[in-house]
């Protein structure tokens, strides 16, 4: 952030406002053996600081924004009990306007997801063009991979039948399993050398990177829903059936999203023209910012985009949208 080109330290003239709080690396050291106010402490220590900052009444921190590099439900205890996960901080009262980013969204409507960081941080655009040179001379054996482990503690759950068609279709699928003391999930080459991936996380990525991807899911992806999977449509049969000059165009579209969901190494000045995660994500927010200030000033309520709890907010029921299986 300190690299962005138009930061400004006059909050009048900000179009938006970061707020230089590490949300992930804080509580982080307290999840485990530690007491809710412990958690919290740090957090409180930051909405009174906020509080007490002139540029809060502009907006009413509207205009603010902050990074937590954990999911967001890590900031979201529900209780007081010692018990309950993580920390309070998107639900105290000060930080309820501001906006979150985060690698995992919830169901909040300030909340915005953006790519999780890979150890892939170019300092020149021709090593994105030797990725993507790469990614489309690999060879891959299998049509899906599963890289994840069964929940047994959850009977009927929508992972456990993904790897049961997995397991019924070696040909087909490489399973990753990502068990308790395996390894294979944390080496990268075990999931690339196999296909694109289907997993846990990554699936739900997918619905959520809304300003990451591009709004025709169908150009690089391909919808199976969770109810067609419990009614027992079969993924090898549905992949099989896409054309072949098809799939090759949906593999090339999505080695051309390889730029906007890697984070290019900040003190490099040779990507200038490529549109990277840190930008998109960047000009989201200034975007976002944007809208509601209009709002504001024409008289409409901004609340829709900020603390709200949207039940719809990844529901994809009935449309070909983002909920997909990636090819």
């Amino acid at each position: 952030m300190k690299k962005y080109k138009c930061l400004t330290n006059d909050s009048s003239l900000a179009s938006a406002i970061f707020v230089p709080f590490y949300a992930g690396l804080n509580v982080g050291q307290y999840l485990w053996a530690y007491n809710a106010s412990i958690r919290d402490a740090s957090p409180l220590e930051l909405v009174k600081w906020l509080s007490n900052r002139p540029e809060r009444k502009t907006m009413w921190v509207k205009d603010h924004f902050l990074v937590g590099d954990r999911i967001a439900w890590d900031f979201r205890r529900q209780t007081d009990s010692d018990s309950d996960w993580g920390s309070k901080l998107m639900f105290m009262p000060e930080s309820k306007n501001m906006t979150l980013l985060s690698i995992e969204s919830s169901s909040w409507s300030n909340e915005q997801a953006i790519p999780y960081p890979t150890y892939f941080h170019p300092t020149k655009e021709s090593q994105v063009s030797e990725w993507q040179r790469r990614m489309r001379k690999l060879k891959r054996p299998y049509l899906f991979t599963f890289a994840g482990a069964p929940r047994p503690e959850y009977k009927e759950n929508i992972r456990d039948m993904v790897i049961s068609q997995c397991q019924s279709s070696t040909k087909h699928c490489k399973l990753v399993g990502c068990y308790h003391g395996a390894t294979k999930c944390d080496d990268p080459l075990n999931v690339i050398k196999a296909a694109f991936r289907f997993s846990s996380t990554r699936d739900q990525l997918m619905v959520q990177y809304t300003w990451h991807f591009p709004s025709s899911p169908s150009e690089y992806s391909v919808f199976i829903s969770e109810n067609g999977i419990r009614e027992k449509v079969l993924i090898n049969e549905t992949l099989l059936r896409i054309p072949r000059h098809k799939v090759v165009a949906m593999r090339e579209q999505v080695i051309r999203l390889i730029p906007r969901i890697i984070y290019a190494d900040p003190r490099a000045s040779g990507l200038e023209t490529l549109e990277v995660a840190f930008n998109i994500a960047v000009n989201g927010v200034l975007d976002k910012v944007d809208k509601t200030r209009r709002d504001m000033e024409e008289g409409r309520d901004p609340g829709n985009a900020f603390s709200q709890l949207k039940a719809t907010k990844f529901d994809m029921t009935g449309t070909e949208t983002r909920n997909e299986l990636p090819r």
